[in-house]
């Protein structure tokens, strides 16, 4: 009998991932962003059914967000193409922008709310999301420090945030993660006191983003996580002449992330994967049910992170993990014959299709050279036709 495609059905499926030596219940995290800013949160995401939670990323100083909103979500209007925050009739989801900073709660408040959440939920993943400068030995002490002090609290990982696209600071985030020196540096340094995996976030606001990956997993990363959220601006409202998000006018890079990055970041993940079919890799951007987290396995990535779809869904995105655990479990029940019986039966099915564009077909069976000169030997066509 055909099991219709209801959440009770699928109960019974094993959705679970061995991801770095961890073992998720299913492989559906929850982001590092505004949702996973308080322990309340993280709990509620776990009795939900996210299979993981990373945590707000945290630093030993305290930082201070811009006065006004920090996340804003960006609207398309089918009809006229018009792109705003503000709410329009019949509109879609476009993206989300956001130029929120780090948490801006410090490791001290950080660590007793780890060890509660994790009495609570022994059996659930919470990966540590930290980030210090890299300008000085200080510094680098200071990653230490962050995290030393969350795996003994109970972290099971850490993802080391080398990607968010609005610090100020030009040692932190995003501007560490264009660096691929800098890159080694900072993960050799964790690695040195990490009992728990260690995963780096890029930025993919970067040239080739293969290097910076080869330089973490050169440095001992367990896993690459990507993309964070791209730079941008918000776009300006043509009746008030104003940048639709601004504080006294003014405004900053923030991140965009939600729908419209999605085809930007599997672009991204496609790049490296080929390049390290071994080592393992979580996709983000854009991920609101499973078709879009299955583009991300299929080339290559062992688990996914969401944050737009679940910040607009009661903003831990309880409707949205019980959509991906189904549409999960609906997969491998309609590709059974294929032996698909876990994310890992198909994961980089199809990264081999992802080719230079020299070698996609061309009509007639014409043949290209890139754009270059045809190779020494070969007569150009009119020469060819006047030698007949």
């Amino acid at each position: 009998m055909r099991a219709s495609a209801s959440w009770g059905v699928y109960m019974s499926a094993d959705l679970s991932v061995s991801f770095t030596g961890l073992r998720f219940r299913n492989p559906f995290l929850l982001s590092s962003a505004p949702p996973t800013e308080s322990e309340s949160n993280i709990m509620r995401a776990f009795e939900a059914g996210w299979g993981g939670v990373v945590t707000k990323t945290i630093g030993l100083h305290p930082v201070t967000n811009v006065a006004g909103p920090k996340t804003k979500f960006l609207r398309t209007d089918p009809a006229t193409s018009r792109l705003s925050m503000q709410r329009m009739a019949g509109s879609a989801l476009h993206s989300s922008w956001n130029w929120e900073l780090i948490s801006d709660k410090t490791i001290d408040w950080w660590l007793p709310r780890i060890e509660n959440i994790k009495k609570a939920y022994p059996e659930h993943i919470l990966v540590a999301s930290i980030m210090a400068g890299s300008g000085s030995d200080k510094e680098l002490r200071h990653w230490q420090e962050l995290a030393v002090g969350c795996q003994d609290a109970g972290a099971d990982a850490f993802e080391l945030n080398l990607s968010c696209p609005h610090m100020d600071r030009q040692d932190m985030g995003s501007n560490v993660g264009k660096d691929a020196g800098l890159i080694s540096v900072v993960t050799k340094v964790v690695k040195e006191v990490a009992k728990v995996p260690v995963w780096c976030k890029l930025t993919p606001s970067t040239t080739d983003i293969v290097a910076e990956a080869r330089a973490s997993l050169n440095a001992g990363a367990d896993a690459i996580v990507s993309s964070n959220t791209f730079p941008s601006l918000p776009p300006i409202d043509p009746a008030t002449l104003e940048f639709e998000v601004n504080v006294d006018g003014y405004v900053s890079s923030g991140g965009l992330g939600g729908p419209a990055i999605l085809p930007l970041s599997l672009a991204k993940m496609a790049q490296m994967t080929p390049a390290f079919p071994d080592k393992s890799f979580s996709g983000i951007g854009g991920i609101a049910d499973f078709s879009q987290a299955l583009s991300f396995f299929m080339l290559g990535c062992g688990t996914v992170q969401v944050c737009t779809a679940a910040m607009l869904d009661h903003a831990i995105g309880p409707n949205v993990i019980k959509s991906l655990t189904s549409g999960l479990a609906a997969f491998l029940e309609a590709n059974a014959e294929r032996g698909w019986t876990s994310v890992e039966s198909f994961r980089g099915a199809r990264r081999d299709r992802v080719v230079t564009h020299s070698r996609i077909r061309r009509p007639d069976g014409k043949e290209y050279f890139g754009g270059q000169d045809a190779p020494e030997g070969y007569a150009a066509p009119a020469t060819a036709e006047r030698l007949v």
